[in-house]
């Protein structure tokens, strides 16, 4: 004769189920069922209420427990509770916001962005030893991000805080004002002095407090050598990108390069930050596309899916990715990952396009620390780039004109450039012989101009 399954050994397999469906499994009455949920204590959540009423085995992170509180940082700084995670069996988790919450096969898509990752997050495991972490950060799991969001996770991209201890770190935190003339030492230190933000990507960054605003910093070295030569100029190039991008009437984040000691500094406004202690919340398309939609390979295909339920992305913003997505194979950017888009993010799950960032031209950068001679690649429009792709295309003339007129940057660039120019000017006089209307976005052109 079969055994009967436990509570416990029944939710660690089938993970969350219905009470009903529980009942029948156990082979017991609702009301036997509740009693075993009861014993159960802490160790089985009850998700949802009468007839929608699931349960679910929770698991336990040493030194965490099975639940963190979450708070969020609103634009003026001050805190609020926004409910617990809960921890369950499968690495599944739950947020309970009280009379809502949400189920995720993972780290809610917000909190998997807060993670250390990139150049910002390599030193994180050295520089907080007491936490017992993985040095290398492609060995962590869940939980590991977890110790480290709700132990050192004051200061991460978007609003939300993990935990106590991180809130107590949050509201002990004192914001140290910087000047220009103290990058050169930031950046010496960056690569030991570990990083609450995790703002991704590989390239050397840091963060600050500058002039009453937050900012990413990225910089190249004072080397006198054609490598460091090349990525001082595809800083200023990231720069003019940026730019470019804002006068074509798209949210771009103020920017600015700054030559100190022979370092160049390439200076971005953090648009998840507001003034001194205000926050936005953020969520990236690579997360987004974890959890809820699966197998979007670019940009533009995640639109699509974006633009149903439960985001209902706005037409316009769907127009101005796909016009991103152009402008950036046009001047060569091939670093447009999914994590390379990001989202502001409301509720419920309503989200608008935050202001671009990461646009330079990849494709030049140096590789293995050799610079390779290449070619320009640009490619013509498909049916879902076809609207906006003559618009992308003037403005990545115009971007790669004012790229060959800068006599600063090395002769690779500026030949690159001077080839693209050519190249794009052909496609575009075979796609749209004769001028298109001015796209509907331009009217309401971001404020955030570079400067």
């Amino acid at each position: 004769m079969a055994k009967t399954p436990s509570l416990l050994d029944e939710l660690a397999t089938q993970r969350v189920m219905r009470a009903e469906a529980l009942a029948s499994a156990l082979k017991v009455s609702r009301q036997h069922l509740s009693r075993l949920v009861a014993q159960a204590g802490d160790q089985v959540l009850r998700i949802g209420r009468a007839r929608a009423t699931q349960y679910a085995r929770t698991r336990s992170i040493e030194g965490l427990g099975r639940a963190l509180p979450a708070f969020r940082v609103d634009d003026s700084g001050d805190v609020v509770p926004d409910g617990r995670l809960h921890l369950l069996w499968g690495h599944q988790t739950y947020w309970d916001r009280g009379r809502t919450g949400d189920l995720f096969e993972g780290l809610p898509p917000e909190v998997a962005d807060m993670a250390p990752q990139g150049y910002l997050g390599h030193g994180f495991a050295t520089g907080f030893p007491e936490l017992g972490l993985p040095p290398r950060l492609g060995d962590w799991t869940d939980d590991h991000r977890l110790l480290a969001l709700s132990r050192r996770g004051e200061d991460c991209v978007g609003n939300l805080i993990i935990g106590d201890e991180s809130f107590a770190r949050y509201i002990a935190a004192r914001t140290v004002p910087v000047k220009p003339t103290a990058y050169p030492e930031l950046a010496k230190q960056s690569s030991t002095i570990p990083a609450g933000s995790s703002a991704g990507g590989e390239r050397p960054k840091f963060g600050a407090f500058s002039e009453g605003r937050h900012v990413l910093v990225k910089f190249a070295p004072e080397d006198d050598t054609p490598i460091a030569s090349r990525w001082r100029g595809l800083l200023w190039c990231e720069w003019k990108a940026l730019r470019t991008i804002a006068a074509a009437g798209i949210p771009a984040p103020a920017a600015s390069c700054h030559d100190v000691g022979g370092w160049r500094f390439l200076e971005v406004d953090r648009f998840d930050r507001v003034g001194e202690r205000g926050r936005r919340a953020v969520v990236s398309l690579f997360a987004l596309n974890n959890e809820y939609l699966g197998g979007s390979t670019s940009w533009t295909a995640a639109i699509p899916a974006l633009q149903k339920a439960p985001f209902s992305l706005e037409e316009t913003d769907a127009a101005r990715i796909r016009w991103l997505d152009v402008f950036g194979q046009l001047i060569a950017n091939t670093d447009r990952h999914l994590g390379n888009i990001t989202f502001f993010f409301g509720s419920p799950r309503r989200i608008r396009l935050a202001p671009a960032y990461d646009f330079l031209p990849m494709f030049l950068a140096p590789t293995a620390e050799v610079i390779v001679h290449r070619e320009p690649q640009p490619a013509p429009p498909s049916s879902s780039t076809l609207e906006v792709w003559p618009d992308a295309a003037q403005w990545a003339l115009q971007y790669w004109s004012e790229v060959r007129s800068n006599p600063g940057l090395d002769e690779g660039i500026r030949a690159f450039a001077e080839k693209s120019t050519t190249a794009i000017d052909a496609l575009l006089s075979r796609v749209a012989p004769t001028k298109r209307a001015v796209p509907v976005w331009r009217s309401g052109a971001s404020k955030a101009v570079a400067k």
